[in-house]
């Protein structure tokens, strides 16, 4: 069995959280740079994960706040699903990713971070990129830098999303 480590979340989830930093987001457009938003519409945002697995890894996040899929509106489902379809083109043309993780962790036991609002990761992959530094240094290493990354990101998307 392969298991994967990420000891740089450790301040994400020992941080003390309160409300729901989505339906933040989600409620102020105008600080979309500073939240690394990529992409906004009617049904859903696009967001860097701050405390990504992998460098580029984004999420599309309902606007609605809402615990659980069977209960999303269909057209916001098959939109979102729209989107990671067109985010997955992104990252493996933009990124040169040799793969994609796609998925959603559906509550606690799934092992959500944000169990109270569902949202779909998308995670760039490369061969070789996780190594030994991982798993005994407690590091991460990125090729480029967060901003840098979003910046790219942010200029790239308009042309694989469309508020459509």
């Amino acid at each position: 069995m392969n298991h994967l480590y990420a000891p740089w979340r450790r301040e994400y989830v020992t941080t003390k959280k309160t409300g729901c930093v989505f339906c933040d987001i989600a409620k102020e457009p105008k600080n979309d740079n500073e939240n690394f938003v990529l992409h906004r519409d009617n049904y859903c945002f696009i967001v860097m994960n701050k405390y990504p697995y992998t460098a580029g890894h984004i999420m599309v996040i309902p606007l609605e706040h809402i615990d659980n899929l069977e209960n999303l509106d269909e057209k916001v489902w098959l939109h979102i699903s729209k989107l990671g379809k067109k985010c997955v083109k992104m990252l493996k043309k933009e990124f040169n990713a040799d793969g994609v993780n796609l998925g959603m962790n559906l509550g606690k036991g799934a092992g959500a971070g944000i169990a109270e609002h569902i949202h779909y990761h998308i995670m760039p992959r490369w061969i070789g990129d996780t190594n030994f530094i991982t798993t005994i240094a407690d590091t991460r290493v990125f090729s480029t830098d967060f901003e840098k990354i979003y910046q790219k990101l942010k200029k790239d998307i308009k042309e694989y999303v469309t508020n459509d």
